[in-house]
């Protein structure tokens, strides 16, 4: 399980730099899943998952995504509560004026993340798992 929280927290140390180009951590068959906010999807595969952080990025400018906390849910799920930073291209919004309590769900299997589940409520992630906040 510690090689899944050292590889979450190497997918970390990018975005908090508000690097998004690497996704050699991604298996090639993802599934990638904006579960909540303004536009809900989801995507299959690298394309997809390019596709979907495009849209995703390119409403915003200096995006950061920073992780506050770490959680092991079972041998493959590791969830990070995080918070997000940014804004918005078109209004000038920071994220943090909209609340920015969020959550990131990685499923990992054989070192590779298999499915990633972004949520914008932070409480939403936890309802769908079952946990406390």
């Amino acid at each position: 399980m510690s090689e899944n929280l050292d590889l979450v927290r190497s997918i970390y140390a990018d975005w908090e730099r508000g690097d998004f180009s690497n996704g050699e951590w991604a298996h090639s068959e993802i599934d990638f899943v904006i579960a909540d906010g303004p536009s809900p999807s989801s995507w299959t595969g690298l394309a997809g998952m390019a596709e979907g952080y495009r849209g995703v990025l390119s409403a915003w400018d200096e995006v950061r995504v920073e992780a506050d906390e770490y959680r092991a849910i079972d041998e493959e799920r590791m969830l990070v509560l995080d918070h997000r930073s940014g804004r918005g291209r078109a209004s000038g919004l920071e994220v943090e004026q909209m609340g920015s309590r969020a959550a990131t769900l990685f499923q990992i299997r054989d070192g590779k993340v298999v499915k990633l589940v972004l949520y914008w409520d932070r409480d939403h992630a936890l309802a769908d798992l079952g946990l406390k906040g």
